[in-house]
C-alpha cells in the first residue's frame, strides 16, 4: 500500500464528487467475506451444533447467546478505538488489513468437532472459539461499515453505494449456498461438509477483505488526509458519547428499524433447516436451495428497490417490501408437506422484504451521523455504527438464545454425533419449529414498519443538514 502520508501527495477527491465502478465494486466486496460467513454461521450453525456435534438444543442456544453478547460488547469498543487510530493508512484500513487473517481462520475452527469430547467438553470449545470468531468479525467489519459516509456524503449516492455492497453481500450469501449444495450432494459425510464449506468460505472470505482494502485506499486517505488538516476537536468522555448518541431521536429510530428487520431476518434463517426437513419432510440438500430462493429475490430486487427510493424515498420502499415479506411469512405457518412449489413462491416473496431490510436501515445511518455532526461538530462514524450493531446484537442473541430453549422445551431431539439418520421429531417440536418461522418473524416485521413510519429525515431535511454542515465548514 503507498505511504501517502510520507510523500504528502495525497489524492485529490471530493467527498461529494460521484464514485466510480471501480471503488464501488472494490467497497462492495468488503462485505462479502463477513457475509458469507456471518450467513453460513446463521444458517447452518444451530443445525450444526445439534444435528453434527450433538449438542442439546437449549445448549447449543447459550452458545450462540454467550457469541452474539460477546460481539455486541466488542462492537462499541472497536467502535472508539477505530476513531482514534492514528496511521499512516487512516483510521479503518489498518484494523481491516491485519484482521483478515485470523478471521478466516477462527472461522474455520468452529466447524470442527473435536473427538470423544462430552457434551460439556464441546460446549466449552464452541464458546472459546465462537468469541473468538466473533472478535475478529467485529475487527474486520465495524471499521468496513464505518467507511460509508467517508467514501461519499450524497444522500442518493449512498444509497448506490450501499446497493453494491450488498450485491455482495447477498451475492456472497447465494455462493456459500451453491457451494453447499454441491458439498452437500458429493460428500455424505455430514462433519466434512462443513469442515469443506467453512474452508472454501474462508478463503474467499480473506481474499475479498484484501481487495477492499486495495479499492478504497485512494478515496479513503483522501479523506483522512483533508479530515487530518482540520483542527482536531475536543474528544468527548465515552459516557457522555452514550449520551449523545442515545439522545439522536432519529438515531433511536433507525437502531429499533434495524433490530426488528434483522432479528426477523436471522430467527428466520436460523430456523429453515429445521423447517424444510422436519415440516417439509425433504432433504438437507434441498434446505440451500429454498435459500437460494430467498436470496437471489434479493439479490435481484437490490438495485430495483434503490433506484425506486430515490424516486419515492426510502420509507414507501421499506413499507412495499416488508408488506410482501408479512405474506410470505404468514403463509409459512400453514404450509404442509408437499406444496413444495408454494413453499418456492413464498421463499421469492421474502426475498423481496429481505432485499430491503439489506439496503434502507444502512443507507439511513449516514444521514444520522451528520445530524450529529452539526449538532456537535464531531465525527464520530465509530460510535455511532458500533452502538447500532451492539443493540440489534444484544436482540439477536436473545432471540436465538430463546429460539433453542423453545426447541428444547418443546422435546427436539439432537442427533449422536457420528450417526448418519436424523431422529424423528414429536410433534410438540414440530409445532414449536412452525411458530418460530412464522408468528414470531411476522410480529419484528410489523413493529419494523411502526418505527419506519415515524422515522423523521427526509430527502429534504438531510439537504438542509449538509447545506449547514458546508456553511460551518466555510466560515459564514
Amino acid at each position: 500500500m503507498k505511504d501517502y502520508a510520507s510523500d504528502g501527495n495525497f489524492p485529490q477527491t471530493d467527498a461529494s464528487e460521484k464514485l466510480n465502478l471501480t471503488t464501488k465494486l472494490a467497497y462492495g466486496a468488503g462485505d462479502l467475506g463477513p457475509a458469507i460467513t456471518a450467513n453460513i454461521a446463521v444458517f447452518f450453525m444451530l443445525v450444526f451444533l445439534t444435528n453434527v456435534a450433538g449438542i442439546p438444543a437449549g445448549l447449543a442456544g447459550s452458545i450462540l447467546l454467550v457469541g452474539k453478547i460477546w460481539d455486541a460488547v466488542n462492537d462499541p469498543i472497536v467502535g472508539v478505538l477505530t476513531d482514534k487510530t492514528k496511521s499512516r493508512w487512516g483510521r479503518r484500513l489498518p484494523w481491516m488489513f491485519f484482521g483478515a487473517i485470523p478471521f478466516g481462520i477462527f472461522f474455520f475452527l468452529q466447524w470442527i468437532v473435536p473427538a470423544n469430547w462430552n457434551v460439556w467438553g464441546l460446549f466449552w470449545y464452541y464458546v472459546l472459539i465462537g468469541v473468538m470468531s466473533q472478535v475478529c468479525y467485529t475487527v474486520v467489519n465495524l471499521p468496513y461499515t464505518a467507511m460509508t459516509p467517508e467514501l461519499t456524503q450524497d444522500y442518493d449516492e449512498r444509497t448506490r453505494l450501499n446497493s453494491f455492497r450488498f450485491a455482495f453481500s447477498i451475492g456472497g450469501s447465494i455462493l456459500s449456498l451453491i457451494l453447499a449444495i454441491f458439498i452437500f450432494e458429493k460428500i455424505p459425510n455430514r462433519q466434512q461438509q462443513y469442515l469443506v464449506l467453512a474452508a472454501i468460505c474462508g478463503v474467499i472470505s480473506v481474499l475479498a477483505l484484501y481487495w477492499c482494502v486495495w479499492g478504497v485506499r485512494d478515496r479513503i486517505l483522501a479523506f483522512e488526509a483533508k479530515r487530518s488538516q482540520q483542527e482536531e476537536p475536543t474528544p468527548i468522555p465515552i459516557i457522555e458519547q452514550f449520551k449523545i448518541a442515545f439522545s439522536n431521536r432519529p438515531f433511536l429510530f433507525v437502531i429499533g428499524i434495524y433490530l426488528c428487520s434483522w432479528l426477523a431476518v436471522q430467527i428466520t434463517a436460523s430456523i429453515i433447516p429445521y423447517f424444510v426437513v422436519n415440516c417439509m419432510q425433504l432433504q438437507e440438500s434441498d434446505v440451500p436451495k429454498v435459500l437460494i430462493g430467498v436470496q437471489g429475490t434479493a439479490l435481484l430486487m437490490l438495485f430495483l428497490w434503490s433506484a425506486l427510493s430515490q424516486k419515492v424515498g426510502k420509507k414507501i420502499v421499506y413499507f412495499m417490501g416488508m408488506s410482501l415479506w408479512i405474506i410470505a411469512q404468514i403463509g409459512l405457518f400453514f404450509l404442509q408437506p408437499g406444496q413444495i412449489t408454494l413453499m418456492y413462491v413464498m421463499a421469492v416473496m421474502a426475498g423481496f422484504g429481505v432485499s430491503v431490510a439489506y439496503l434502507v436501515p444502512w443507507s439511513m445511518i449516514p444521514d444520522v451521523i451528520e445530524l450529529d455532526e452539526l449538532e456537535t461538530g464531531q465525527r464520530r462514524e465509530g460510535i455511532f455504527y458500533g452502538f447500532m450493531v451492539l443493540l440489534q446484537k444484544f436482540g439477536l442473541a436473545l432471540g436465538l438464545f430463546l429460539v433453542g430453549m423453545a426447541l428444547e422445551a418443546s422435546g427436539f431431539q439432537e442427533a449422536v454425533p457420528g450417526e448418519s439418520l436424523l431422529p424423528t421429531q414429536p410433534d410438540s417440536a414440530l409445532f414449536a419449529i412452525r411458530m418460530a418461522i412464522a408468528p414470531l418473524p411476522t410480529f419484528c416485521l410489523i413493529l419494523g414498519l411502526f418505527l419506519t413510519y415515524f422515522y423523521p429525515i427526509t430527502k429534504e431535511l438531510h439537504a438542509e443538514i449538509l447545506l449547514k454542515l458546508k456553511q460551518r465548514k466555510n466560515g459564514e
